[in-house]
């Protein structure tokens, strides 16, 4: 396996920093060791690599709905970052407005940390990103697509899904909440993330009994609705992942390397609004 030549565009990492930005007292996990990254780490990770821009996740461990580290780490990557915010359901569109424009383009549903029923009431957040154009970014596990729904189905706004939706590898291509996904990547202004292997596979790396959904995804969004993300720092990682090798999966996932500029770079660079980073050349 061999890196990417490219330049890249990762559209999932965390910014974690308890030195400057204290965890809540009541966090169910506390991020230490390897898993801290300040804005400095990040910058010097992506240096390293040629990503040129990366997209922000915040974290419900650690911070919840403060997004003072987002928005320091955002301040800080002068332009290099974008943001996606854990906001709580009832926030005010004028905190929302504020968010956006300190470089957030998104907020975060995370189901598996909160459960599926936290969001069935969240119609009126869903509005409120559809008029200051924001997307909704969702991580579900196993079926819980299927839970969200029919909350999904009312609503015109963007989605962007994590992690390839951490799919079953023991339901496979066939199963119902997989195959929602991929309706969905057919039918509605929606991207992946082709990212978080490590959160849904059953083998160690490279993931390769990922692959098969990983090609599914592509086919259904097509390489125009589809980013990556490495997920750095790796929260709760089984075992030690390191950038390089994350990134060298993907020039056997995709050997083509205008299928890679596609994937690392123009979509991504729409996606977050990078001004002229999609005719950057490969």
């Amino acid at each position: 396996m061999t890196l990417p030549a490219c330049p890249k565009i990762d559209c999932h990492i965390h910014a974690i920093d308890p030195l400057r930005f204290p965890y809540e007292a009541d966090t169910p996990y506390r991020p230490s060791g390897q898993e801290i990254a300040p804005a400095a780490q990040l910058i010097r990770v992506f240096d390293v690599f040629d990503v040129r821009h990366a997209l922000i996740v915040a974290t419900n461990t650690g911070y919840g709905s403060d997004s003072s580290i987002l928005l320091d780490t955002l301040k800080q990557g002068g332009g290099r970052f974008r943001g996606v915010a854990v906001v709580d359901n009832d926030v005010d569109i004028d905190e929302l407005a504020r968010l956006k424009a300190a470089g957030v383009i998104g907020v975060a549903f995370n189901v598996p940390f909160h459960g599926a029923d936290y969001y069935r009431s969240t119609a009126p957040l869903l509005e409120k990103l559809v008029l200051l154009d924001l997307f909704l970014q969702i991580q579900v596990e196993q079926d819980q697509l299927l839970d969200l729904l029919p909350l999904i189905e009312k609503s015109d706004v963007r989605l962007v899904i994590d992690h390839c939706g951490r799919p079953s590898i023991a339901q496979g291509l066939t199963g119902r909440a997989f195959q929602a996904l991929l309706a969905i990547g057919r039918g509605r202004d929606a991207h992946i993330k082709l990212s978080g292997y490590y959160k849904f596979s059953e083998q160690p790396h490279p993931y390769e009994d990922a692959w098969p959904f990983v090609a599914a995804l592509v086919e259904a969004f097509t390489l125009d609705r589809c980013v990556w993300g490495s997920d750095y720092p790796f929260l709760r990682a089984p075992e030690r992942l390191d950038y390089g090798p994350l990134l060298a999966v993907l020039t056997t996932l995709f050997p083509d390397a205008d299928d890679l500029h596609r994937l690392l770079w123009r979509t991504p660079a729409r996606l977050l609004g990078v001004e002229g980073a999609a005719d950057q050349p490969g």
